[in-house]
């Protein structure tokens, strides 16, 4: 069955047609090559039964590999010439006798693929000006294919990396203190993802390149689940991160509900919009009123946090590092912190900064209303095993 027809297979088929007709032959196709596989894309035939649409070739037999190679010109008028061509499957069935081929180029100097032609007749009449016609179309073929060509590239590397990760059962999940700022001790950690150094990608990154490729719902569950298996070493709570539209999937809400409830707190991130808060909160009320309380993370970095918090009444507030490093020395972030304190006893939700470097930013940020911090100051993300009672 033939694969149905993007709109920029549709655009290809126009430039194949435009080919066919002014060759004067039966056939005319892009391929695209992959290792030793030659995929007939778009096809435009007289004999759609023997020729269609995502149709798979070996690329050694291929004429197109002859000519890529120099075993054989680009315009062949007459295949029975060419004892070369004459050894090729093509030759024998469906009895090639007329051939052009061109790479198709991407941009970088990639080679996608051929631009070709075949007849079932030998055509002395093909030239090298069918040749420069063919180069012309090609290069159109290559403007439209290419965007989706580099998508599909993207997706196949991310997939790479993620599907092991989601494979061995998610992210390494380590704990980063949560202290009272008031007297170093701790009531808190939160669980952060870690992923392959050599990724060299961020793990908010990470996670938003699963979601590209249909994996984040699955890689955030697996992490909330590793983080989750830490409950049983550490004392406190254990804030677990997960975005609003993986919250909102069975699959989370029954992986949340079996846990302790009062010793988690879910932080929401606001870098993913929420479409529909009546649905979000109605999937949050039975795991608050079980016990869970929700922070909303990231405030102060942009507006929709604000709204976040307005819509969903959250039982912590986690100011951004954008406004907390460096507060000792910064009037201005001293203003907005405690606006934002402010914001938070009139709606009874406590407040943790997020960043905290120095003793002197939690001395300030203390003298400014806020209850509880985490960062280096204090310690980085380790093992539940490193963590301590008192910082």
């Amino acid at each position: 069955m033939a694969k149905r027809r993007s709109e920029a297979d549709e655009q290809v088929a126009a430039l194949l047609r435009t080919a066919r007709s002014a060759l004067g032959l039966s056939l005319a196709f892009l391929s695209r090559v992959d290792g030793d596989v030659q995929h007939l894309e778009v096809v435009e035939s007289a004999v759609p039964l023997l020729f269609r649409d995502g149709k798979t070739e070996p690329w050694h037999e291929s004429f197109c590999k002859a000519i890529a190679e120099g075993r054989l010109p680009a315009v062949i008028p007459d295949v029975t010439k060419y004892p070369e061509a004459m050894r090729l499957p093509a030759a024998r069935w469906p009895r090639i006798r007329s051939y052009v081929s061109v790479p198709v180029i991407l941009s970088d100097g990639t080679t996608y693929g051929t631009f070709c032609a075949a007849g079932f007749g030998r055509d002395k009449d093909l030239t090298r000006r069918d040749r420069a016609l063919m180069e012309v179309l090609s290069q159109a073929a290559a403007v439209i294919v290419e965007p989706e060509f580099r998508r599909h590239t993207r997706h196949a590397e991310i997939e790479g990396r993620i599907d092991p990760v989601v494979a061995a059962g998610g992210p390494a999940v380590l704990l980063q203190p949560i202290v009272e700022l008031g007297t170093g001790r701790r009531i808190g950690a939160e669980a952060l993802s870690r992923f392959p150094r050599a990724w060299e990608r961020a793990p908010d990154v990470c996670f938003a390149e699963a979601h590209e490729v249909g994996s984040g719902d699955e890689l955030e569950i697996l992490a909330l689940r590793r983080a989750a298996e830490h409950l049983r070493g550490v004392g406190g709570y254990v804030a677990m991160n997960v975005s609003p539209s993986t919250l909102l999937t069975h699959e989370c809400l029954d992986t949340l509900a079996r846990l302790p409830l009062d010793r988690i707190v879910l932080e929401l991130s606001e870098h993913q919009q929420v479409e529909d808060y009546d649905l979000l909160k109605g999937a949050l009320a039975p795991l608050r009123a079980g016990g869970m309380r929700l922070a909303v993370d990231d405030v102060g970095a942009g507006f929709s946090s604000l709204r976040h918090i307005v819509l969903t009444q959250p039982d912590v507030i986690k100011l951004d590092r954008s406004i907390v490093t460096g507060v000792a020395g910064d009037p201005v972030l001293q203003v907005l912190v405690r606006s934002l304190t402010g914001l938070a006893a009139g709606t009874g939700a406590a407040v943790v900064a997020e960043g905290v470097e120095t003793a002197e930013d939690a001395a300030v940020l203390s003298g400014l209303g806020v209850t509880y911090g985490q960062g280096w100051h204090f310690g980085h993300a380790v093992d539940p095993t490193e963590l301590r009672e008192r910082y």
